[in-house]
């Protein structure tokens, strides 16, 4: 399921709100660790779409067909700018910036890669039998970056 984005600011309630009803026929309870991180994901990711590129995006979802104890959630947010993220250090002050670093932390997984329009950057959420513990990820915390290993202390910006 997809959602056609505006680079409207506007447009990042509008995309969470269409996580949260989705998440809502899915099985995933709106009040559980899951559903919290993806519509912060959601957030993060559409708001650095629309900011960082002032073209429109398509946001994805892709939900289990049944929700089990143990499933998989993929965001994606692709983009009409082929420009690669940027890693961007955020200082103590900072009002922005720190994006793809909340992605880097809350996600299982996540990456980029170049489309024939743009790019997309992705993220996988674990719903894992035991209870999601934030500090720990159920599939061990791999992040990619562009293929290579993410950048530890920096905020990354979609550009």
């Amino acid at each position: 399921m997809q959602l056609e984005i505006r680079p409207d600011p506007a447009e990042v309630g509008r995309a969470r709100r269409w996580a949260r009803s989705r998440l809502a026929g899915s099985g995933i309870q709106a009040d559980e660790p899951l559903a919290e991180t993806l519509i912060l994901l959601v957030s993060e990711l559409v708001t650095n779409a629309v900011v960082h590129t002032g073209r429109p995006a398509v946001l994805r979802l892709s939900l289990p067909p049944a929700v089990t104890e143990e499933v998989t959630v993929r965001l994606e947010v692709a983009d009409r700018s082929g420009r690669a993220p940027v890693p961007r250090c955020a200082g103590d002050e900072a009002t922005g910036g720190r994006g793809l670093a909340l992605v880097d932390g809350l996600a299982d997984r996540w990456g980029w890669s170049v489309e024939a329009t743009g790019k997309r950057i992705w993220c996988e959420l674990d719903r894992c039998a035991k209870s999601r513990d934030l500090t720990t990820s159920c599939g061990g915390g791999a992040a990619a970056y562009g293929g290579g290993a993410a950048f530890e202390g920096l905020a990354y910006e979609a550009v």
